[in-house]
């Protein structure tokens, strides 16, 4: 919900790109300049007070609200308890994927088995958990950064572990457009955060080539999952038969 202040703070902007002094709104609300001023200042005024504003301006008291919700900060990661809800219930992970992924409701009705009943449930939930703001006609706008990930030791990511892993890499990756590298070497400390910007840059344009493809008809886009990696790490078969360093010499005593 927007309050108070975040809605005058938007009727500021809003009076700025229309190009109207305090003068031209006390006019307008029969208020004399210095009121307008000490009332926006304060940024508290009664709902009914806004609504005269956006009168005033032409504005929709609903398209007001949205402006102040878009302006928000996005998430980049949520936390533990509301990954934890998401996991809870596998229809709901489901519909949460599905919303990353931008697909409208119909899409998921089409492909999966759930009632639009279920999936306008779902869409509820995952908008009182935060991930998206659900709007009229069953729309929504994410609320997610394009930098967004899971909790690296989050519900999410141990579910995938556990669930999910084996399945993902059980393919061949041999299909058109697939494949699976699997690079080893030793690099210089500093340069891990460097190769670590890349991959998320890879990511970013995975993303937004997905939603500029969403113009494109359904038989023309294929759904895949890109995973990317990084991390010091050696196959526990291999450490198992590292050999075990001496103990250090004791020190001499002096006689």
């Amino acid at each position: 919900m927007s309050t108070t202040a975040d809605l005058v703070a938007a009727l500021k902007q809003e009076l700025k790109a229309a190009r109207m002094t305090y003068a031209d709104l006390g006019r307008a609300l029969g208020l004399a300049e210095s009121s307008v001023k000490r009332m926006l200042a304060r940024g508290e005024m009664p709902l009914s007070r806004v609504d005269a504003i956006c009168r005033v301006l032409k504005l929709d008291f609903a398209d007001l609200a949205r402006r102040v919700a878009d302006s928000r900060p996005l998430l980049s990661e949520l936390t533990q308890e509301q990954e934890r809800a998401v996991v809870a219930d596998k229809k709901l992970l489901l519909m949460a994927i599905c919303v990353l992924s931008q697909w409208t409701l119909a899409q998921v009705l089409a492909t999966y088995r759930l009632s639009e009943a279920e999936g306008v449930k779902y869409l509820a939930q995952l908008d009182r958990i935060g991930i998206i703001e659900l709007r009229p006609g069953n729309r929504y706008r994410l609320k997610l950064a394009k930098t967004f990930r899971w909790r690296p030791r989050g519900p999410v990511m141990d579910y995938f572990r556990e669930h999910a892993l084996l399945d993902y890499f059980g393919g061949a990756f041999d299909g058109p457009g697939e494949g699976v590298l699997l690079v080893h070497g030793s690099i210089a400390r500093g340069q891990l955060a460097a190769f670590t910007e890349r991959l998320q840059r890879v990511a970013q344009d995975f993303a937004q080539q997905h939603l500029a493809d969403q113009r494109l008809p359904e038989a023309e886009r294929e759904g895949c999952t890109l995973l990317m990696a990084l991390r010091g790490w050696e196959f526990e078969a291999f450490t198992a038969m590292r050999r075990v360093a001496p103990p250090p010499p004791a020190p001499s005593r002096q006689a």
